[in-house]
């Protein structure tokens, strides 16, 4: 199998790297934490411009036409900067369920927005007794003539304050926790009834509390199939996950490096402490981990489209359950190597390491994902 970079490929990549690495330094991003939106509304624009919100939409709608190993390309490089822009919520999850759940008319008025960095979307799915079950739905929607009325709530948000457009999952049949009778909609986030409570994330992020209270919608606000729209949201998170695999990626990868550059310059009993073997031992683990990291994001990439979902499924566990852990043993390894500086605000380590964590989180932890690969007869199952 091919693992080469196509010429476009390493353009967009090296496009990318350099402009994070001029734009995106470390002093750079604590100033855009503390900006209105907490984030960098000059570093969207340089998005646009570099087409960045376009790529994974068909050139018939609009955009590029890039597949997932561009949208890990484009991770992996947000990852190492850990930037603070809504990209992921509004191309990856959001973008997702326009390019797989809305009519053809949708996409056409859509994906334009999308791509000149107009329109910013969120997914609401997380509710209060939800933890990682995506099925696990108490917001309701019912018929109102030709249209929907929602009720509900959604919590931890993604960028859900400042979202143009939410996109939410809301009963329409059965009882809370059935796997059929849930739909996915579209909806205005200046919609009447709804209300959103935004906050940081412990990563530096955004999210937000969001509460529906009788919001009224047409009937296009449908996505996908009535009742049958946990299909479409498993299709949408398993590319999510195939996402935060690069962005963790290249987390992982900034912050070995930190940490090694750290090793180097670090004295201790007259000499640089990565001199000392057990260090040194420490540092190889680390990059045996990171590599293991890497291999499993270009798998993610690469099973993405499976049209089996059962078995897309599988393997995105698998690739959480590595993710997960190979971030949770750089990060403490990180801080450890570190001393008590890694600790503090004031030192980027500790801030990789944090959205690290908040990644392995996302969509169920590594715990949560051993759990559902048993289930499903461990990853060697279909052989």
């Amino acid at each position: 199998m091919d693992f080469d970079l196509s010429e476009d490929q390493r353009l967009l990549q090296d496009s990318l790297t350099k402009l994070l690495a001029d734009k995106y330094k470390f002093e750079d991003r604590k100033r855009f934490m503390k900006s209105a939106n907490g984030w960098s509304q000059e570093m969207w624009e340089a998005y646009t411009d570099l087409g960045l919100f376009g790529l994974p939409f068909a050139e018939e709608d609009g955009g590029y036409g890039a597949g997932p190993v561009e949208v890990m390309l484009m991770a992996e490089a947000m990852g190492g900067a850990i930037t603070l822009e809504p990209w992921l919520a509004t191309v990856v999850m959001g973008g997702g369920f326009i390019r797989h759940g809305a009519s053809a008319a949708q996409r056409a008025a859509i994906v334009p927005e999308i791509g000149a960095g107009k329109l910013k979307l969120a997914f609401g799915y997380t509710e209060p007794q939800s933890r990682h079950d995506l099925h696990d739905v108490a917001t309701t929607a019912k018929k109102d003539g030709a249209g929907w009325v929602l009720e509900g709530r959604k919590g931890v948000v993604l960028h859900g304050d400042v979202a143009d457009q939410i996109v939410v999952t809301a009963r329409i049949g059965g009882v809370r926790r059935d796997k059929s009778g849930i739909g996915v909609f579209l909806v205005p986030a200046n919609a009447r009834g709804v209300t959103r409570r935004g906050y940081p994330t412990t990563d530096g992020l955004r999210g937000a509390e969001i509460t529906l209270d009788r919001v009224s919608l047409p009937a296009e606000a449908l996505l996908g199939d009535a009742g049958n729209g946990l299909a479409l949201v498993d299709r949408v998170v398993d590319e999510t996950i195939a996402a935060l695999a690069g962005e963790a990626v290249g987390a992982m990868d900034a912050l070995h490096k930190l940490t090694l550059d750290y090793l180097r310059t670090r004295k201790q009993f007259g000499r640089p402490i990565g001199s000392f073997q057990s260090l040194q031992h420490r540092a190889a683990e680390m990059m045996v981990s990171l590599e293991e990291a890497r291999s499993m994001a270009m798998l993610a990439a690469m099973l993405a489209r499976e049209s089996d979902a059962t078995e897309r499924r599988r393997q995105m566990s698998a690739v959480k359950v590595q993710i997960g852990r190979s971030g949770k043993f750089l990060g403490q390894s990180a801080i450890q190597l570190h001393g008590g500086i890694a600790m503090t605000k004031e030192y980027l380590g500790g801030h990789y390491f944090k959205r690290l964590t908040t990644i392995d989180t996302m969509f169920g932890d590594s715990d949560h994902h051993v759990t559902q690969l048993m289930a499903m007869g461990g990853l060697n199952q279909a052989a």
